[in-house]
């Protein structure tokens, strides 16, 4: 495919395609977060509410399958929800129903980073396997360095989340932080659409010289911008 793919209309038409259907997903998986805050806050029994979350963790899990879905996709969103549960169960403590997105958050801000200091911004990594480029989009460090750029809008929005979350969960807040945890979703698409925008914006109408094949060689790519 040619490094400039994402560009292209068709690659552009693929990563908003891909936007918009995980927001729809979205909407579904944060179902069993929405049904245990709401229960939580209306009648303070952990069990009730538990026992709302697992359930529909299950109904989403059997209607993905009826829907076709990749099953290991399924299989993650109910490991999850059971291990919040179990958390939570354990612990007798609502907030630890929370834990697992909160550390993943606090994982994403120590990591990312890295992975942007290293030219791997998980961005770039998403709209190659959306538009089926793979990793090929590394060969050209103007799309690398653009690609970082986009990465800061989402990596903005995880270190927005962390800072509202954690005060929240060692307070011990869980109507609140199950409350910031439903729109937690929303704010990482809104980040990811900015940042797809800051990409675009900064490539500009830079064109790599030839095509590149989409395989994790990084030798350097001849380049030139199209002025």
């Amino acid at each position: 495919m040619d490094p400039a793919a994402d560009l292209a209309p068709g690659g552009a038409d693929a990563v908003r395609t891909a936007v918009r259907k995980r927001l729809r997903s979205t909407l579904i998986d944060v179902t069993p977060i929405f049904g245990f805050t709401l229960t939580f806050a209306v009648t303070h029994r952990l069990g009730v509410a538990l026992t709302l979350a697992l359930s529909t963790g299950a109904g989403i899990f059997l209607l993905r399958l009826v829907r076709r879905e990749p099953v290991r996709q399924a299989l993650i969103f109910l490991g999850v929800v059971c291990v919040q549960g179990l958390l939570a169960a354990r612990t007798g403590d609502a907030v630890n129903f929370f834990l697992p997105h909160l550390v993943t958050h606090a994982v994403a801000a120590v990591v990312t980073p890295v992975l942007l200091w290293l030219g791997w911004p998980p961005l770039g990594v998403l709209v190659g396997l959306v538009t089926g480029e793979g990793t090929g989009w590394r060969r050209c460090a103007v799309r690398r360095r653009a690609f970082v750029k986009g990465h800061l809008c989402v990596y903005a929005g995880n270190l927005l989340l962390l800072s509202v979350q954690l005060p929240l969960f060692l307070s011990g807040q869980a109507v609140a932080l199950g409350t910031v945890d439903v729109f937690g979703p929303l704010v990482l698409a809104l980040g990811a659409l900015l940042g797809w925008r800051v990409h675009r914006r900064s490539v500009g109408t830079h064109r790599c010289d030839a095509p590149v094949d989409p395989s994790p060689d990084l030798s350097p790519p001849l380049e030139r911008t199209v002025r």
